[in-house]
């Protein structure tokens, strides 16, 4: 049950890389992949507070649960002018 997993701007540096995939049914929530990748990379903790997230292409919350096949991101704020 795989889930690709999109990493964007900061996120994607810390990472190295802009595409994963995980394992929906060991991690079967948004807020699950993420802390599956903050295990793996602990700069990525430091973003939580602020970190926006989608579940295929809608905004989503940890909660939200994943299924096979779908499209997970994670992103910082952006602002512009």
């Amino acid at each position: 049950m795989s889930v690709r997993v999109l990493f964007f701007a900061s996120l994607a540096d810390i990472t190295g890389t802009h595409e994963a995939t995980a394992d929906a049914s060991q991690h079967p929530t948004v807020g699950a992949i993420f802390a599956d990748f903050a295990s793996r990379f602990p700069l990525l903790e430091t973003h939580r507070g602020s970190l926006l997230s989608a579940c295929n292409s809608q905004y989503a919350d940890p909660q939200t649960p994943v299924r096979d096949g779908d499209e997970v991101a994670f992103f910082p704020p952006v602002s512009g002018g």
